[in-house]
């Protein structure tokens, strides 16, 4: 794909758009000299239905008036906008651009808004009637698409709403997931549990922890290969924070509950990413939105 930076396809493009405007212009030329090939009755010599002849009329002068204004601001518009390759244009505009000082114009309309929750705690804030409106409208256009309009997930997204936190819940830990972002990955462990059976074994072992129905013989020739689990999950399969593991030893199932879904994990990995917001979010409204959801699980 790195191919595609290259300055040649910047002027292969480039060339590609300026030959297919000016083409239009040459089409106009060429059709509008073409002589009829029956000057006599001024028609084409295409004939329909016996007796309906296609005339050789030239184009009214309002059409390729139309039809050259419109060549002309084709080429106008590639010179003052991006159109052609790597060039920016005349104006240097561009869509990031405008976005970022629409989006600057936006936090500096609503400073005096967030002013007075800068001052308050999370815990504060949480008690606040207002600030927690503002916090569900910020949820709402931020986060509700993953996480659901009511904060309790679906699957592969979080629930926000009870006590399971997969980096912690303090407001620390999660104006550092909203503002940084997360990505979780699990690696596929197949290679390193062994054999199918084995796999199998293990996935009712990790229902055993939860207390899950699960098959107690195979569960018990499972519990070895959970060694493998445990440097993240840890030995007791509680989680851990620092890592983004999950506790396996709780009734909450990110990405399903059951031998298949175990098993599908431990097969195939997971990588789950949370972006991070502070491109698009000030401090201040990270600040009541972090409030917000955690004030959701208090």
């Amino acid at each position: 794909m790195s191919d595609f930076n290259q300055d040649f396809w910047s002027l292969y493009i480039a060339g590609i758009t300026l030959l297919g405007v000016l083409a239009c212009l040459v089409l106009l030329i060429v059709t509008a000299k073409k002589t009829s090939n029956s000057p006599s009755d001024n028609t084409t010599g295409h004939v329909w239905d016996e007796d309906l002849r296609e005339m050789n009329n030239p184009l009214p002068l309002w059409w390729v008036g139309l039809f050259v204004m419109t060549v002309i601001f084709a080429l106008v518009y590639l010179f003052l906008y991006p159109g052609l390759g790597h060039n920016a244009g005349a104006f240097q505009w561009s869509s990031r651009t405008q976005y970022t000082q629409e989006l600057a114009k936006s936090h500096d309309q609503l400073k005096s808004l967030y002013a007075r929750y800068d001052q308050q705690t999370i815990e504060q804030l949480a008690k606040d009637t207002q600030a927690m409106g503002t916090g569900e409208n910020l949820f709402m256009n931020n986060c509700a698409q993953c996480h659901g309009s009511d904060a309790r997930g679906f699957l592969g997204f979080p629930n926000l709403t009870d006590k399971d936190w997969l980096h912690g819940g303090t407001p620390d830990k999660i104006n550092e997931s909203i503002t940084q972002g997360r990505i979780g990955n699990m690696p596929s462990m197949a290679a390193a549990v062994g054999t199918p059976q084995d796999i199998d074994n293990l996935a009712h072992y990790v229902l055993s922890l939860s207390g899950s129905p699960h098959d107690s013989v195979k569960s018990h020739l499972g519990k070895d290969k959970f060694t493998v689990c445990a440097a993240c999950h840890g030995a007791d399969g509680k989680g851990n924070t620092a890592l983004g593991a999950p506790n396996l030893t709780d009734t909450t199932w990110l990405h399903g509950w059951g031998t298949n879904a175990i098993k599908a994990m431990v097969n195939q990995g997971k990588i789950n990413v949370m972006p991070a917001q502070k491109d698009r979010l000030t401090a201040s409204q990270i600040h009541v939105l972090t409030a917000y959801v955690w004030g959701m699980s208090h």
